[in-house]
């Protein structure tokens, strides 16, 4: 259990509560009381929360704005590729780009 508490609990304990009243004071000194600091945690956190769903919905518009560019190039060019292989088994071209003789 020492090894834990990096002491002796009961000692632990106290420097804790000592410790906690000093930060108490201070804290009361500078006009802050504890449901101050729980309400700002609560505002960060549904700020955190809001903020990630708006980069998500940024991310998504961002997706569908390039979408509507990549993907009909994307398929014309499939349909174009698609296309080509049948036609050079027929061809009088070789690979070399020379017609065959």
């Amino acid at each position: 259990m020492e090894r834990f508490f990096g002491g002796n609990p009961g000692v632990v304990f106290i420097r804790l509560a000592v410790i906690s009243l000093i930060v108490g004071v201070v804290l009361s000194a500078m006009g802050l009381s504890p449901y101050d600091i729980i309400n700002s945690i609560k505002t960060l956190l549904q700020r955190i929360y809001d903020m990630g769903f708006d980069a998500i919905e940024w991310v998504f518009r961002y997706f569908l704005l390039g979408a509507v560019v990549v993907f009909p190039i994307w398929l014309i060019s499939r349909i174009f590729k698609f296309a080509g292989k049948g036609d050079r088994a027929n061809s009088p071209y070789s690979s070399s780009g020379r017609a065959d003789t």
